[in-house]
């Protein structure tokens, strides 16, 4: 089904043209959908790490990708054509998304986020409410994506899915959430409260009533030189099954309180070093090399320890659910019904940084910058 056959559609991105460059938006093809896929006409689009990562580091990350690229995962819109095979949507609903393009053996250019229309996977996109707003809506798509690869996957912590039935009879476990007020920390304290688990989430102290009203029973200030012994005092008679670890610093903290608290597996969505350290240019080679040897070293004496623990500790990758049931659990069973009853908050908070391609760049600027309990979005 289409909208757009009997007429010529004009498309826009804004490109990646060289490795560090600025984005240029410019003249980009038109895909229509393939049999599984949707073109969405995207209304809002919002800026991740990964991309600002991709840009900074030049090809030291996604050396896949081609010069020029679109980059960008989380897109919001309406449908403008279903692709053969796919159910459930229709020409004119108001959809969020995973954007692919960025992934290995994907179509970069046309699955990216960073444009007027994009063709994405049927399968990981959901309708949305029409009281909630594109702009609102679109810092879930990657967040959610990664913070459920992190907890129900079988080789991360392996827990129990949302749609699980628990009765009071059970142990009442716990989940520790490091980083609760990042994007994907925010979405891992709700998934793992809608699966039965109670949560303790850390943060710093302005963020704290936040995470409680997501669904954290005990809120820990990171930043405190205690926060690892509070947190292990509070859950010393508990039973715990599992650790995320969200944001730069996060690992060594999830692993001692797993060690000390008996848990056997820790999920990690970030390195132990910021990349954002790295300068902005080419040939910065000695700054490289010294990234290189402080991660290596790091992550090394992390994994030592792990092993010495008996605790299983791996990075977790957003894109993975495509390939395993978390994915249709998450974008077909669970997202869909819960932001239709308004039972899921979609978080962090959005801040607008402007409209239009052209406001993509300064998005991503200001996410380099850093960001508190936010997420940076342009309209379109």
């Amino acid at each position: 089904m289409s909208a757009t056959n009997s007429v010529s559609v004009t498309n826009s991105a804004a490109w990646l043209t060289a490795p560090y460059s600025d984005l240029t938006v410019g003249d980009a093809p038109y895909t229509s959908a393939a049999a599984g896929e949707l073109v969405i006409r995207n209304r809002a689009v919002a800026v991740n790490p990964l991309d600002e990562v991709k840009q900074s580091t030049g090809n030291l990350m996604y050396s896949w990708l081609p010069h020029p690229s679109i980059l960008g995962e989380d897109v919001a819109g309406e449908v403008v054509e279903v692709g053969a095979g796919v159910t459930g949507f229709a020409v004119g609903d108001r959809v969020i998304a995973y954007a692919v393009g960025m992934e290995k053996n994907r179509n970069h250019s046309a699955e990216g986020g960073f444009q007027l229309f994009s063709v994405v996977r049927a399968d990981l996109a959901s309708p949305i409410p029409d009281d909630l707003a594109f702009e609102s809506a679109v810092v879930l798509p990657l967040a959610v994506s990664t913070a459920a690869s992190a907890l129900f996957q079988s080789d991360q912590l392996g827990l129990r899915h949302p749609t699980a039935k628990t009765t009071t009879e059970e142990p009442r476990e716990w989940v520790v959430v490091w980083g609760g007020s990042a994007s994907v920390g925010s979405n891992a304290i709700q998934l793992a409260v809608a699966a039965g688990y109670s949560v303790l989430a850390t943060a710093s102290p302005q963020n704290h009533d936040r995470m409680r009203a997501l669904g954290a029973q005990h809120v820990v200030d990171y930043r405190s030189p205690s926060a690892v012994r509070e947190v292990v005092a509070l859950l010393r008679d508990e039973q715990l099954a599992g650790v995320f670890a969200v944001g730069t610093g996060s690992a060594e903290p999830a692993v001692a309180i797993a060690s000390a608290l008996g848990c056997r597996r820790v999920s990690l969505a970030s390195p132990s070093v910021s990349m954002s350290t790295l300068p902005r240019r080419p040939r910065a080679w000695l700054s490289l090399a010294r990234f290189g040897v402080t991660i290596a070293s790091r992550m090394g004496a992390l994994q030592l320890r792990c092993l010495r623990r008996g605790i299983r500790a791996r990075f977790v990758w957003g894109s993975s659910l495509m390939t395993n049931e978390v994915g249709p659990m998450l974008w077909q069973e669970f997202l869909p019904n819960a932001l239709a009853e308004g039972r899921y908050a979609t978080v962090p908070r959005a801040e607008i940084v402007g409209s239009g391609l052209t406001s993509i760049q300064p998005a991503l600027d200001a996410l380099r910058r850093g960001a508190s309990a936010t997420k940076f979005v342009v309209t379109l």
